[in-house]
Formats: C-alpha cells, sequence, structure tokens
C-alpha cells in the first residue's frame, strides 16, 4: 500500500464517468467540497444537467465510442478515475443483453484502455451487490461471484478486468459495491430500477405501489450522502487493492419499504404483481468498509426518506423512460 494520491488538502486531478447520474453526481459534489479538480463524462441516458455541479467540467459524450473517452482522458489529465457510469436496470437486462453489455462492458473497454495508455494512477470502479446472486446473506467481500442476470455477470466481468489491469499496468484499483442506493437527485422516471424510487413516483403520482410477489423479499436500502462520503474517501484515501460493500445495515422486506415510503409521502394502494425472477434477499456485512474508514453508521431510513420525499415533491415527474426490448419471449405482464 503506498501513500495516499497527494498529503490532505493537495489537489486530486479526477475524473469521474456517469457524473451527472444519481451517484455520480454526489460523488462529484463530495470531491468538488473536497477541493479536487473534477472532470465528468456523461451522455445523459440516465443522469440529469440539473444534478451537475457548475464547478465541474463536463463532456457530453458516449462512453462507447473510444474516441471520446480517449479525448476525455487526454483534456482531464486524471490521476484518479472513478468510473459510476453504468446500465442499471437490472431486473430488465434479461431482456436487454445487447444494450446492457454494451453499456456496461464495451465502456468499461475504452475506460481501462485510456487508463492505460494515459498511465492514470488509480481507477476505482462501482460494481454492484449483483455479483453475489444467492449467496449466503450477509455478504462478505470474500464470497465467490455467482451473479443470476446479466447485469451483475457484466459486473463482475468488469472486476474480473480491473484486477487484470491493476497486474498488468500496475494500475491502483479499488472495487465498490454499493447496494439499493436511494435518496435526492435519483432518477424517478425509469420504471425498471431502484425500488424506493420506483415507490416513491408511484405514490406521489397517487398510483398503487406494485410489489411482485408477497413483497418478502429483503434488501438493506443505502443513503445517497453516506454512499457519496464512503467512495470519495476511499478513492482518495491510502489503501488501494481490495472490495469493498457500501450501504445500509437494516434488512427489510420489500413490503415494510413500502409501508415506510408511504409514512413519507402520504396514503396510497399497495397491490402485488406475480412473482418475478430474482435474488429473494440480499443485503451485505461492512466489516472492511469500517476497517478502512474506521467507523461507519449509516443514516436511518425514516430520515432519508423523509429527505428524499420532501425532495421529490418539488419535481415535476417526466414522461417514464421507455426501453426497446431485444427479447420479449417471457417478459414480465406488467412490463408489457
Amino acid at each position: 500500500m503506498e501513500a495516499r494520491l497527494r498529503r490532505a488538502g493537495e489537489l486530486v486531478k479526477c475524473l469521474v464517468t456517469g457524473g451527472a447520474g444519481f451517484i455520480g453526481s454526489h460523488v462529484v459534489k463530495r470531491l468538488l467540497d473536497e477541493g479536487h479538480e473534477v472532470s465528468v463524462i456523461d451522455d445523459f441516458s440516465g443522469g440529469y444537467k440539473r444534478n451537475l455541479d457548475p464547478d465541474a467540467t463536463i463532456w457530453p459524450w458516449d462512453l462507447t465510442v473510444p474516441e471520446y473517452v480517449d479525448l476525455a482522458f487526454d483534456l482531464a489529465k486524471p490521476e484518479l478515475v472513478i468510473h459510476c457510469a453504468a446500465y442499471a436496470a437490472e431486473g430488465l437486462s434479461h431482456w436487454m443483453r445487447r444494450y446492457c453489455v454494451t453499456q456496461n462492458l464495451v465502456s468499461w473497454a475504452n475506460i481501462a484502455n485510456a487508463a492505460a495508455r494515459h498511465e492514470v494512477r488509480r481507477v476505482v470502479a462501482l460494481s454492484s451487490m449483483s455479483v453475489y446472486g444467492s449467496n449466503q446473506t450477509p455478504f462478505s467481500e470474500d464470497l465467490t461471484p455467482a451473479p443470476e442476470d446479466p447485469y451483475g455477470a457484466t459486473k463482475a466481468a468488469m472486476e474480473a478486468d480491473l484486477k487484470a489491469l491493476g497486474a498488468v499496468q500496475g494500475t491502483e484499483w479499488i472495487i465498490v459495491r454499493p447496494h439499493n442506493v436511494y435518496g435526492p437527485g435519483q432518477n424517478l422516471s425509469d420504471p425498471y430500477r431502484n425500488v424506493v424510487a420506483i415507490f416513491m413516483r408511484q405514490a406521489l403520482s397517487k398510483m398503487p405501489l406494485t410489489l411482485f410477489g408477497d413483497g418478502s423479499q429483503v434488501r438493506a436500502f443505502s443513503y445517497i450522502d453516506d454512499v457519496a462520503e464512503a467512495i470519495a474517501t476511499l478513492a482518495t484515501g491510502e489503501k488501494h487493492g481490495y472490495i469493498v460493500n457500501v450501504g445500509g445495515e437494516e434488512p427489510i422486506p420489500i413490503h415494510e419499504l413500502a409501508r415506510r415510503v408511504i409514512a413519507a409521502t402520504g396514503p396510497a394502494e399497495v397491490i402485488h404483481l406475480p412473482p418475478r425472477c430474482e435474488v429473494r434477499d440480499a443485503w451485505c456485512r461492512h466489516d472492511v468498509l469500517r476497517s478502512v474508514l474506521g467507523e461507519w453508521e449509516p443514516t436511518d431510513m425514516t430520515e432519508g426518506l423523509g429527505r428524499m420525499a420532501a425532495w421529490a415533491k418539488t419535481l415535476e415527474i417526466g414522461p417514464l423512460r421507455r426501453y426497446d426490448y431485444e427479447v420479449t419471449r417471457n417478459l414480465y405482464a406488467a412490463w408489457q
């Protein structure tokens, strides 16, 4: 393990992919607040201009185009790359494989190549709890990845290749596995991802909250400020060459989440849809996170949901994002 990228108070040149997205924009703000120089590349396929910090340099380019990625690296000259960009509709990825692989792996290959060519010192990649599949809960970082959907498979492949980049090019690396992140700034217009955002949009639109199956699936939910602060601290910290879970620690069933969202937003009906193919129970341990940060006290969900609801009530929620399904066989009726 080598020293920090810079001594305390000194500047780090950072490039954040997906910096107009939900997690990425909060990471950008955190880095800027700490005095670092931040550039962003984002094609706005999932992010918003309203999320951008005016102190960051933004290039509205597509990461699947290698020439754009190389140009961004050439202009930014980053010492640190934090890769937040991703296609993150996990459940939908069964019917959108080509898009999922292109957005998550072709983009990653372009970033890894550019990092090698430009001799970037450190790459921090945001992976996902989805790499664990149906492993024993709570998930710990030493478990063998066993993803059960195309999204998780692309994240596991990215993780493996980041380690290979480090082995061959000497690039310092950190793999961050956030899980079920929610809070202000989240995309409320995507009907396929982020169950907290889906429930909140439904409740504020006076629509019923839709639960797949009986709602007994268990998750732990992570407030965005906690996650962004942890990512920025880990990324610019002393240690590297490790995998770390980042997120909340209160496992609750989805029907309890629905109840809490309703408590934060106002009365709403709950309806149950046929079960779907998904990992039933998924939440994480955070021993590695505490070993690096020294402590970890996630925001209480009541407080976090209240903040998110107060923000969401100020928005005019636009039309739902639509995808062109690549496969329609066995597509859930609710998505048809």
